[in-house]
């Protein structure tokens, strides 16, 4: 494998061979684990993160996976002896010659192999012309509440677009970029190799694009784009969780000679909520309950993700008890409905009472009614059995 060229399946932890559902699971693990809010951003775990995310980006996308993959094999070492007498003048390294090998080469078999060969003598060379613009990634932070419920915002996305004054050509107005006299508009020049082999490399001249601008223009000096901000709004998916990453297509960096923009990508941080936590679609959160109400029930004001709402405390609730508020959760990603919003009890105990307050208290202790008290009891005679 070259050594330029990045091995994006051990970035992501898996095989050349998973599949699109397990490189998504191995990328929310990593996007998950290495995230800002995990890391205290920590700058090695800035960077990891952005490998994770570019390796995710190509492997994602099936025509980008067949290019890097063939990038990934890298060309065959070969060679020619005795130039082409018989089939054992042409060798691979390993010893033997197999036509497949040319494809894994990157000469795209004979047809590609020999139009190198004999450069324009009936062979084809890649001509220049449109090719996609880069995608461009954004992060984008939210409320708890937003990513339960769904929503949208506007955010403002620094990226390139065409020149307005010359419409992305890249020449000044009233003149137009001329065919390059070295590669005669292909892009590309054939280097020899020796009497019968020669290879195709982007002309060095006009840098593989085919044309030459000798008068640029003045306002993106010939490079066809111009730094700019676009406000955009975004759609939230009710339910997204932090680490997800969303795509607006053809929202990215323009393309050159007219190819497609790019995509932008959209990373969700979910900000951390004052009274509420998630647990996939269940939303939780603890309630402070006076003494009083735990003891005889009754109801208590609670927050949810809309507004609040009166819980009941059925009678003698004891601290730590889980209450559930049915269908005020987060809304299911991949299914109907929301989940349920789950209330811890936390009782409060007066710290200030009359003497009439004891008095009460004094009538509901322990040695006065034991039977009130069943956990006591159990929690007694697992001492004794010590």
């Amino acid at each position: 494998m070259p050594a330029a060229v990045k091995n994006f399946y051990q970035i992501l932890g898996v095989s050349q061979k998973a599949t699109p559902e397990e490189m998504r699971s191995a990328y929310l693990k990593l996007a998950h684990k290495y995230h800002p809010d995990k890391t205290g951003g920590d700058k090695a775990a800035e960077e990891k993160l952005k490998a994770i995310n570019e390796a995710y980006d190509t492997l994602k996308n099936p025509e980008k996976r067949k290019q890097y993959d063939q990038e990934l094999q890298g060309p065959r070492q070969f060679r020619f002896e005795r130039g082409f007498e018989g089939a054992g003048g042409f060798q691979t390294g390993a010893g033997g010659f197999r036509p497949e090998d040319l494809a894994g080469a990157g000469f795209g078999g004979f047809e590609g192999l020999f139009g190198s060969i004999f450069g324009g003598l009936g062979g084809r060379t890649r001509r220049a012309g449109p090719q996609p613009g880069n995608d461009v990634e954004v992060g984008l932070t939210v409320s708890l509440r937003e990513a339960a419920l769904g929503g949208s915002k506007r955010i403002r996305v620094p990226r390139r677009d065409n020149c307005k004054t010359c419409a992305g050509a890249g020449a000044a107005p009233g003149t137009r970029p001329q065919t390059c006299p070295t590669c005669r508009g292909s892009g590309m020049v054939q280097r020899s190799q020796g009497a019968a082999f020669s290879i195709g490399q982007p002309c060095p001249q006009c840098g593989g694009t085919g044309s030459i601008i000798s008068n640029p223009c003045p306002t993106c000096r010939g490079t066809g784009s111009v730094q700019t901000d676009r406000d955009l709004t975004v759609t939230i998916p009710a339910g997204i969780e932090s680490g997800a990453r969303l795509r607006l297509a053809g929202e990215g960096e323009p393309g050159e000679q007219g190819g497609p923009r790019g995509d932008l990508y959209v990373q969700i941080n979910v900000a951390s909520d004052e009274f509420f936590t998630r647990d996939g679609s269940d939303i939780k959160c603890e309630a402070t309950v006076p003494f009083s109400i735990a003891v005889l029930g009754g109801a208590v004001t609670v927050p949810t993700l809309t507004a609040t709402a009166q819980l009941k405390i059925p009678p003698g609730t004891q601290t730590g008890a889980i209450l559930r508020m049915r269908g005020l959760g987060a809304a299911r990603m991949h299914g109907k409905g929301r989940g349920n919003q789950l209330v811890q009890v936390k009782v409060e105990v007066p710290t200030r009472l009359s003497e009439a307050d004891r008095e009460v208290v004094k009538r509901m202790s322990y040695e006065t009614n034991p039977a009130h008290y069943p956990q006591y009891q159990q929690y007694l005679q697992r001492l004794r059995r010590r």
